[in-house]
Protein backbone atom coordinates (compact mmCIF):
# COMPACT_ATOMS: atom_id res chain seq x y z
CA UNK A 1 0.00 0.00 0.00
CA UNK A 2 2.83 2.39 0.87
CA UNK A 3 4.47 1.92 -2.52
CA UNK A 4 1.30 2.92 -4.41
CA UNK A 5 0.97 5.99 -2.20
CA UNK A 6 4.61 6.93 -2.83
CA UNK A 7 4.20 6.58 -6.61
CA UNK A 8 1.03 8.66 -6.53
CA UNK A 9 2.67 11.35 -4.39
CA UNK A 10 5.73 11.42 -6.64
CA UNK A 11 3.51 11.76 -9.73
CA UNK A 12 1.66 14.66 -8.08
CA UNK A 13 4.96 16.37 -7.23
CA UNK A 14 6.24 15.91 -10.78
CA UNK A 15 3.01 17.31 -12.17
CA UNK A 16 3.24 20.33 -9.85
CA UNK A 17 6.87 20.92 -10.85
CA UNK A 18 5.99 20.68 -14.52
CA UNK A 19 3.15 23.17 -14.02
CA UNK A 20 5.50 25.59 -12.21
CA UNK A 21 7.96 25.36 -15.09
CA UNK A 22 5.25 26.01 -17.68
CA UNK A 23 3.82 28.93 -15.68
CA UNK A 24 7.29 30.45 -15.23
CA UNK A 25 8.00 30.09 -18.95
CA UNK A 26 4.69 31.65 -20.02
CA UNK A 27 5.35 34.52 -17.61
CA UNK A 28 8.80 35.11 -19.12
CA UNK A 29 7.46 34.83 -22.66
CA UNK A 30 4.85 37.43 -21.76
CA UNK A 31 7.44 39.75 -20.19
CA UNK A 32 10.39 39.44 -22.59
CA UNK A 33 9.42 36.98 -25.33
CA UNK A 34 10.38 33.41 -26.17
CA UNK A 35 13.53 34.30 -28.12
CA UNK A 36 15.12 36.04 -25.13
CA UNK A 37 14.01 33.52 -22.49
CA UNK A 38 16.76 31.15 -21.37
CA UNK A 39 16.51 27.84 -19.56
CA UNK A 40 18.49 29.39 -16.69
CA UNK A 41 15.92 32.15 -16.35
CA UNK A 42 13.08 29.63 -16.40
CA UNK A 43 14.73 27.40 -13.79
CA UNK A 44 15.30 30.36 -11.50
CA UNK A 45 11.74 31.66 -11.89
CA UNK A 46 10.25 28.17 -11.36
CA UNK A 47 12.51 27.48 -8.39
CA UNK A 48 14.07 24.34 -9.86
CA UNK A 49 17.52 23.24 -10.92
CA UNK A 50 18.37 23.21 -14.63
CA UNK A 51 18.64 19.40 -14.63
CA UNK A 52 15.06 19.24 -13.28
CA UNK A 53 13.92 21.53 -16.06
CA UNK A 54 15.65 19.33 -18.66
CA UNK A 55 14.14 16.20 -17.08
CA UNK A 56 10.68 17.61 -17.83
CA UNK A 57 11.51 19.38 -21.09
CA UNK A 58 14.57 18.04 -22.91
CA UNK A 59 14.62 20.89 -25.41
CA UNK A 60 13.12 24.25 -26.25
CA UNK A 61 10.64 22.78 -28.73
CA UNK A 62 9.11 20.49 -26.08
CA UNK A 63 8.83 23.42 -23.68
CA UNK A 64 7.23 25.72 -26.28
CA UNK A 65 4.74 23.01 -27.20
CA UNK A 66 3.72 22.67 -23.56
CA UNK A 67 3.50 26.43 -23.07
CA UNK A 68 1.48 27.08 -26.21
CA UNK A 69 -0.87 24.22 -25.31
CA UNK A 70 -1.28 25.59 -21.80
CA UNK A 71 -1.92 29.12 -23.08
CA UNK A 72 -4.48 27.97 -25.66
CA UNK A 73 -6.25 25.85 -23.03
CA UNK A 74 -6.37 28.74 -20.55
CA UNK A 75 -7.81 31.21 -23.09
CA UNK A 76 -8.58 29.50 -26.39
CA UNK A 77 -8.68 31.59 -29.55
CA UNK A 78 -12.15 32.09 -31.02
CA UNK A 79 -13.48 29.09 -32.92
CA UNK A 80 -14.60 30.03 -36.42
CA UNK A 81 -17.16 27.23 -36.73
CA UNK A 82 -19.38 28.99 -34.19
CA UNK A 83 -19.85 31.86 -36.67
CA UNK A 84 -21.29 29.61 -39.39
CA UNK A 85 -24.69 29.85 -37.71
CA UNK A 86 -24.74 33.59 -38.46
CA UNK A 87 -25.76 35.01 -41.81
CA UNK A 88 -22.82 35.61 -44.14
CA UNK A 89 -21.84 39.24 -44.41
CA UNK A 90 -22.04 41.97 -41.78
CA UNK A 91 -23.39 39.91 -38.86
CA UNK A 92 -20.82 37.14 -39.27
CA UNK A 93 -17.89 39.49 -39.89
CA UNK A 94 -18.77 41.68 -36.94
CA UNK A 95 -19.24 38.78 -34.53
CA UNK A 96 -16.01 37.15 -35.64
CA UNK A 97 -13.86 40.27 -35.53
CA UNK A 98 -15.27 41.31 -32.15
CA UNK A 99 -14.38 37.93 -30.65
CA UNK A 100 -10.94 37.96 -32.25
CA UNK A 101 -10.22 41.52 -31.13
CA UNK A 102 -11.40 40.75 -27.59
CA UNK A 103 -9.05 37.75 -27.55
CA UNK A 104 -6.20 39.87 -28.92
CA UNK A 105 -6.91 42.40 -26.13
CA UNK A 106 -6.76 39.77 -23.40
CA UNK A 107 -3.52 38.32 -24.74
CA UNK A 108 -1.89 41.44 -26.18
CA UNK A 109 1.49 41.33 -24.44
CA UNK A 110 2.14 37.64 -25.04
CA UNK A 111 0.93 37.81 -28.66
CA UNK A 112 3.07 40.88 -29.27
CA UNK A 113 6.19 39.09 -28.07
CA UNK A 114 5.43 35.84 -29.86
CA UNK A 115 4.61 37.50 -33.21
CA UNK A 116 7.75 39.63 -32.93
CA UNK A 117 9.95 36.68 -32.04
CA UNK A 118 8.45 34.43 -34.72
CA UNK A 119 10.10 36.68 -37.28
CA UNK A 120 13.60 35.91 -35.94
CA UNK A 121 13.39 32.75 -33.87
CA UNK A 122 12.86 29.53 -35.82
CA UNK A 123 11.30 27.45 -33.04
CA UNK A 124 8.87 30.22 -32.09
CA UNK A 125 7.90 30.52 -35.76
CA UNK A 126 7.44 26.75 -36.10
CA UNK A 127 5.26 26.39 -33.00
CA UNK A 128 3.26 29.54 -33.81
CA UNK A 129 2.51 28.31 -37.32
CA UNK A 130 1.57 24.86 -36.05
CA UNK A 131 -0.72 26.12 -33.25
CA UNK A 132 -2.08 29.31 -34.74
CA UNK A 133 -1.97 28.67 -38.50
CA UNK A 134 -5.04 26.39 -38.61
CA UNK A 135 -6.97 28.77 -36.35
CA UNK A 136 -6.33 31.77 -38.61
CA UNK A 137 -7.02 29.68 -41.74
CA UNK A 138 -10.44 28.79 -40.29
CA UNK A 139 -11.10 32.46 -39.50
CA UNK A 140 -10.32 33.31 -43.13
CA UNK A 141 -12.51 30.53 -44.48
CA UNK A 142 -15.59 31.27 -42.37
CA UNK A 143 -15.38 35.07 -42.35
CA UNK A 144 -14.28 35.27 -45.99
CA UNK A 145 -17.21 33.29 -47.39
CA UNK A 146 -18.70 35.11 -50.38
CA UNK A 147 -16.21 37.95 -50.24
CA UNK A 148 -14.57 39.03 -53.47
CA UNK A 149 -10.76 39.00 -53.77
CA UNK A 150 -10.30 42.64 -52.73
CA UNK A 151 -12.49 42.11 -49.68
CA UNK A 152 -10.55 38.98 -48.71
CA UNK A 153 -7.35 41.01 -48.95
CA UNK A 154 -8.76 43.55 -46.53
CA UNK A 155 -10.01 40.70 -44.31
CA UNK A 156 -6.40 39.50 -44.10
CA UNK A 157 -5.44 42.93 -42.88
CA UNK A 158 -8.31 42.91 -40.35
CA UNK A 159 -7.26 39.51 -38.98
CA UNK A 160 -3.66 40.57 -38.42
CA UNK A 161 -2.60 41.03 -34.81
CA UNK A 162 -0.49 43.98 -35.97
CA UNK A 163 -3.55 45.68 -37.49
CA UNK A 164 -5.52 45.18 -34.29
CA UNK A 165 -2.61 46.57 -32.27
CA UNK A 166 -2.48 49.67 -34.46
CA UNK A 167 -6.22 50.23 -34.05
CA UNK A 168 -6.21 49.51 -30.32
CA UNK A 169 -2.99 51.20 -29.23
CA UNK A 170 -2.27 53.94 -31.72
CA UNK A 171 -5.85 54.87 -32.62
CA UNK A 172 -7.04 53.90 -29.11
CA UNK A 173 -10.19 52.20 -30.36
CA UNK A 174 -12.15 49.75 -28.22
CA UNK A 175 -12.33 46.24 -29.75
CA UNK A 176 -16.00 46.63 -30.74
CA UNK A 177 -15.38 49.92 -32.55
CA UNK A 178 -12.25 48.58 -34.26
CA UNK A 179 -14.26 45.57 -35.47
CA UNK A 180 -17.06 47.78 -36.85
CA UNK A 181 -14.53 49.99 -38.63
CA UNK A 182 -12.91 46.99 -40.32
CA UNK A 183 -16.27 45.46 -41.28
CA UNK A 184 -17.34 48.77 -42.84
CA UNK A 185 -14.09 48.90 -44.80
CA UNK A 186 -14.38 45.29 -46.00
CA UNK A 187 -18.00 45.56 -47.05
CA UNK A 188 -17.51 49.01 -48.54
CA UNK A 189 -15.27 47.48 -51.21
CA UNK A 190 -18.19 45.55 -52.70
CA UNK A 191 -19.74 48.76 -53.93
CA UNK A 192 -16.74 49.68 -56.11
Amino acid sequence: MGRTYTKKRRAEQESATRARIVDATVDLHTRIGPADTTFSMIAERAGVQRHTLYAHFPDERALLMACSGHTFAADPPPVAEAWRTLAEGRARLLAGLREIYDWFSRNAQLLSNVTRDAERHAITREISEMRFGPVVAAWHEVLGARLVARQRALLSLALSFYSWRTLAHEAQLEPALAARLMVDAILGLREK
